[in-house]
């Protein structure tokens, strides 16, 4: 192993969102000021938006500055043939107090003409939901241009959008094209690739102080959605314990569900880094001459080049993701 790397924790970039809570302070003890905080950017290589080391001796480096110099023993030597010094993956806590606005994304051959950017494939893990709360994931009939034009200009759109009931554990599975929304009351885990390209169609009308409505995105949106898609947007896992039950496996990430009651040995086979969230409990993550604890609402960064670990806990539940 690589001595010099080891699992990473980062400074949670927090953002205040017109639709956020209080959940990601008074639940995952997020340690901000802020009032309304929608999102915690757990690791992200978004432009302007780059993750800071906040363990071990690499304390206070950026997530960029860790990919240029150790490159594939970060990030797997496959990977790195692809990405080069960019992390594919961004990670979020979020918290929506309000309802969010109807969206969807470009795939990635749009956003690369468009914005220089990857798509954005995402998921998403239910960690905790207020009753009644639901998600908005696609059409609640077939679909097509015609018809959802027509509802958009006669400000019905709500009126076709299929809602979801949640509770905690539920897992949604987002690909490009796809309309989507958070509802009010819900806080989830998202796992999506690297970029910050969000078309949004609606936005319940509402309006800032100022009195000004959000930007709509309407003329760039109408060419991303796949109004074709099969309802196969509800993630279907096994919680058996002390084992990864995969749950998403697409060419962008690979997610798996680990609730851990013991001490696993885990050895990484995939050529690529490991990231686990902590979404409910805590554990403790053992490589050759570390210990790291990881905490409900923590997030931690173990590089490619780590290839044994052990995970003990006496009831904790991680989203292990790799790519």
């Amino acid at each position: 192993m690589n001595t010099l790397l080891y699992p990473v924790k980062f400074t949670p970039i927090l953002k205040d969102k017109i639709w956020g809570g209080e959940k990601l302070k008074t639940l995952l003890h997020k340690d901000t000021q802020l009032n309304n905080v929608g999102e915690s950017w757990e690791i992200s290589d978004v432009e302007g938006d780059t993750s800071i080391v906040a363990n071990g001796h690499l304390k206070g480096k950026s997530l960029k500055m860790l990919l240029e110099h150790y490159k594939a023993n970060l990030l797997g030597e496959k990977n790195f043939s692809v990405f080069g010094n960019t992390f594919p993956l961004l990670i979020k806590f979020i918290d929506a107090k309000q309802d969010l606005s109807i969206q969807l994304h470009p795939n990635d051959e749009l956003a690369a003409k468009r914005h220089n950017s990857f798509g954005k494939t995402e998921m998403w893990y239910v960690m905790q939901a207020d009753k009644g709360s639901n998600l908005i994931v696609g059409f609640n009939q077939e679909m097509n241009r015609e018809k959802y034009l027509k509802h958009l200009n006669d400000k019905t759109l709500p009126q076709i959008l299929n809602f979801d009931n949640v509770t905690s554990g539920d897992t949604y599975f987002i690909e490009v094209g796809r309309v989507h929304a958070i509802g009010a009351g819900v806080l989830l885990a998202e796992i999506q690739q690297t970029s910050d390209i969000t078309y949004r169609v609606y936005d319940w009308d509402r309006v800032d102080d100022q009195g000004n409505e959000r930007e709509l995105h309407n003329d760039l949106a109408i060419d991303a959605f796949d109004f074709e898609m099969d309802d196969n947007f509800r993630v279907d896992y096994q919680k058996v314990k002390n084992r990864s039950n995969e749950m998403v496996n697409c060419p962008y990430f690979t997610t798996s569900f680990l609730h851990v009651t013991e001490t696993l040995s885990k050895e990484n086979n995939q050529d690529s880094f490991f990231i686990y969230m902590c979404v409910e409990g805590e554990a403790i993550i053992e490589t050759e001459g570390t210990s790291e604890q990881i905490k409900q609402g923590e997030t931690i960064l173990l590089p490619a080049a780590i290839k044994s670990y052990k995970i003990s806990a006496s009831n904790a539940k991680l989203l292990e993701v790799y790519v």
